[in-house]
């Protein structure tokens, strides 16, 4: 009888291709369904997805560090109670601590706004080697400003057009970028808030906010669409990953960011010492250390 987890394995469904955004295509987000787990029937075959997924990733950060001809950057978008924080806990664990530094960005301080929108995102940007996790991001001020009505339609296509030259340069110096859009449905949204409500370790995280920007759901989805076809492009994709059942989320994040590693061909760099000249001095070391001992 095949396993969870060898059944899991032999999915292939290409979800680099399926989830994302076409710049030449119409696109709504209402034709995405956030409840919708593609090619993978419960939970179980998400969690061995998962962690088949996770040992490739290891090992492709490895080749990533060693390499240094490429960084990652990460971008997860959403809602509030979307998963951004619990796909960076759980979807991205396989990758090491040292390797990874993950950003969040608020509210912009007295000091960022005195800057143009793009001057406190450009110094967390991954080196080559390394990989950067944004929890929100450059897009922010766009999606906000753009929700509430206070960018016009030419201030609008000036941020996109600054957030392409953007990614454009990160890309032309070798960092892969991967945004994510995670697509919960308002029912969803509410039914986390009420967990949250009621879960000590969760509901510090309650602001406000929460329930004010809910008001504005319909102007973020308008945002988000406009904002993810302006900017989706092969250099710097959006992929739309259903999020309401956070097993598939975080499969699907993992393989799509997997598959994308992979299309880079990576191989360890060659030694840059003579390997029979270290492998006597190796045997001379062992053979003064036996004669001591």
């Amino acid at each position: 009888m095949m396993s969870v987890r060898s059944k899991a394995s032999e999915v292939k469904m290409d979800y680099r291709k399926l989830f994302f955004v076409d710049q030449g295509q119409r696109f709504r987000l209402k034709d995405q369904d956030p409840d919708s787990s593609p090619g993978l029937d419960s939970k179980a075959e998400g969690e061995a997805a998962l962690a088949a997924a996770g040992e490739q990733l290891t090992h492709l950060q490895r080749l990533l560090y060693a390499e240094k001809k490429h960084g990652l950057l990460i971008v997860l978008q959403g809602m509030d109670a979307a998963g951004k924080d619990g796909s960076i806990r759980r979807a991205f664990t396989a990758f090491h601590p040292l390797g990874v530094i993950a950003t969040s960005f608020k509210v912009p301080t007295l000091e960022e706004m005195a800057h143009d929108f793009l001057w406190r995102v450009h110094p967390h940007a991954p080196a080559r080697g390394s990989i950067a996790i944004f929890n929100r991001s450059h897009y922010e001020d766009f999606l906000v400003n753009r929700a509430h009505r206070r960018l016009d339609d030419q201030a609008a296509d000036l941020r996109l057009e600054q957030i392409r030259n953007f990614e454009a340069l990160l890309a032309q110096n070798g960092v892969v970028i991967l945004k994510f859009f995670l697509h919960i449905s308002k029912e969803e949204q509410l039914a986390r808030f009420k967990k949250r409500l009621r879960d000590p370790e969760s509901n510090w995280k309650i602001e406000e906010s929460d329930y004010t920007e809910r008001l504005f759901w319909a102007d973020y989805m308008s945002a988000y669409e406009e904002a993810l076809a302006a900017t989706s492009l092969p250099s710097a994709p959006w992929y739309v990953v259903p999020a309401d059942r956070k097993w598939f989320r975080d499969a699907a994040l993992m393989q799509i960011t997997v598959e994308a590693l992979k299309a880079l061909d990576m191989k360890f760099p060659e030694p840059t010492v003579d390997l029979a000249d270290i492998e006597r001095k190796y045997h001379t070391a062992v053979l003064e250390q036996d004669n001591k001992g």
